[in-house]
């Protein structure tokens, strides 16, 4: 059953070119419902699991015997977790996609197309198929970038287009050369992480790999595709940039670099401690300067993918468990926080400069938007009853208990987290005090009177709703996602890492 989220999207975006051209609803309908039967499979394969045993083989067939390369998709704990993310992302972002006119058909097939490649990803134990997913998944954000984004809209897809695929030259370079090194004359994951690669060699190949996987991370100082893509990506496009694509670089960074070349790992892991620290508090200050809504919330996203990577760089089993909570978390988190900022205020009010934002006083125009904005910004934080908040410190413990002293800067990133938070949502629904600047009636009653004025919908209240509910059940009960992630270190898959010294 968890293969089918793969051959749902790929079905679901042949299906988009049967439908008519000129209406819309239909492709909504048939979107929603390929996004929603993927998430039910995606569930309903969890319950069938056993967390306990590693890597589970889903299905495994010769496609390229004269290679090695197999059709080969496993899942185990960390993986489950990412293939729900993606699940729930997907689902929530067609709903926050139901006012797309121009062309929805070619929107909702690129769509679903970006889709199949993160589950691919996601899904493969076998690097070269991972590798084929990894391409399929940047494709397609081009388009939708290019097509249907904002300002800079091609400027910000070729950047991010550039990067990936830079970032791919450095992952494909470092596992050919581990294909041949090894000369097991196969991909598969399973079999490359027992074969015992050189001293010499990791200590190269682990940058390579690692680097060329965390630029799509946003990994400090290669995050730059990040805030330009997310501004101008439309909603949907930007709630699976943060909540979704983002990850897909996490996970290799992890499921590749650091399970292939352990001895690698635990040589530059200071190195990568020290970028991912750098990454929390370069984003925050950043965050904290910007006038733009999207980039506000897209340096945030530097900054909280650099608790993925600095967690994941601590190679202790606290350290990795709270880097993929935190993929869990910010996915969520993230999701929600371009929702509101793409579909409910930048596409009513047609501005993201917060000077302007702040002279309509959004909070009376759309409370719901409001009330969203504030708790999605209050998980974003990292307050207790968020999931935020033990993913984070879970991070923060593992970064304590081997550079205390790169704890202490990641912590002052979360200070200048809040003051960036706090100022945004002031900026964006409360307006400024009284006698600094003065409102801007006519577009403000604009927003609320007349044939322009849009409220917000139901899909779009049912989508915030459901992102809501989910960071505060994995706040309330962190459980739910560590019994599925934590037993999946302690598997065969990460033996090498135990023998060099991690996950102590």
């Amino acid at each position: 059953m968890l293969a089918w989220p793969i051959y749902l999207c790929l079905i679901g975006a042949a299906v988009q070119w049967l439908l008519p051209k000129d209406d819309a609803q239909p492709s909504r309908v048939a979107a929603l419902v390929t996004a929603l039967a993927c998430l039910g499979c995606a569930l309903g394969g969890a319950l069938g699991l056993t967390v306990e045993g590693g890597l589970q083989t889903i299905t495994r067939i010769p496609w390229v015997p004269g290679l090695g390369i197999e059709y080969f998709l496993a899942v185990d704990g960390i993986s489950l977790t990412l293939v729900i993310l993606t699940g729930i992302a997907a689902t929530v972002g067609v709903l926050f996609s139901w006012n797309i006119e121009h062309r929805p058909r070619e929107f909702f097939c690129l769509y679903l197309l970006l889709l199949a490649g993160c589950f691919g990803v996601f899904l493969s134990a076998d690097l070269f198929l991972l590798f084929v997913f990894y391409e399929l998944a940047i494709i397609p954000k081009y388009f939708l970038i290019a097509i249907w984004g904002s300002k800079n809209r091609e400027y910000g897809a070729m950047k991010l287009a550039l990067y990936s695929f830079i970032g791919s030259a450095l992952v494909l370079a470092g596992l050919v050369a581990a294909y041949v090194v090894s000369g097991a004359k196969t991909f598969s994951l399973l079999e490359l992480a027992q074969f015992p690669f050189a001293e010499t060699f990791q200590y190269w190949a682990f940058p390579v790999v690692f680097v060329g996987f965390a630029i799509l991370a946003g990994l400090w100082p290669f995050h730059t595709w990040a805030p330009t893509g997310h501004s101008a990506a439309p909603t949907a496009a930007s709630m699976l940039l943060a909540g979704v694509v983002m990850k897909l670089g996490a996970y290799g960074a992890l499921r590749v670099a650091i399970v292939l070349f352990p001895q690698g790992a635990m040589a530059w892991r200071g190195v990568f401690c020290t970028l991912g620290a750098v990454g929390i508090l370069y984003g925050a200050l950043v965050a904290l300067t910007q006038k733009d809504l999207k980039y506000v919330i897209g340096y945030s996203s530097v900054s909280h993918m650099g608790f993925v990577l600095l967690g994941m760089a601590t190679l202790s089993t606290i350290g990795l468990s709270g880097a993929v909570l935190q993929m869990f978390s910010h996915g969520i988190i993230g999701g929600l926080l371009f929702a509101v900022a793409g579909r409910m205020v930048y596409d009513r009010t047609h501005t993201r400069d917060l000077m302007e934002l702040q002279r309509l006083r959004l909070s009376t125009a759309f409370p719901f938007a409001a009330v969203t904005f504030v708790l999605a910004g209050l998980a974003s934080m990292g307050i207790p009853g968020f999931s935020g908040f033990v993913a984070e410190m879970k991070v923060l413990i593992g970064a304590w208990q081997v550079y205390p002293g790169l704890a202490v800067l990641s912590g002052i990133g979360i200070v200048v987290g809040v003051a960036y938070t706090l100022r945004v949502i002031q900026m964006t629904f409360y307006g400024v005090a009284s006698g600094e600047a003065d409102l801007n009636l006519p577009a403000a009653r604009a927003l609320t009177e007349g044939d322009h004025a849009t409220p917000i919908s139901v899909p779009e209240r049912f989508g915030a709703l459901f992102l809501i509910a989910l960071t505060l059940a994995i706040g309330l009960y962190p459980r739910l996602l560590l019994d599925w992630i934590v037993p999946a270190f302690s598997s065969p898959l990460f033996d090498g890492l135990r023998k060099a010294g991690g996950l102590e």
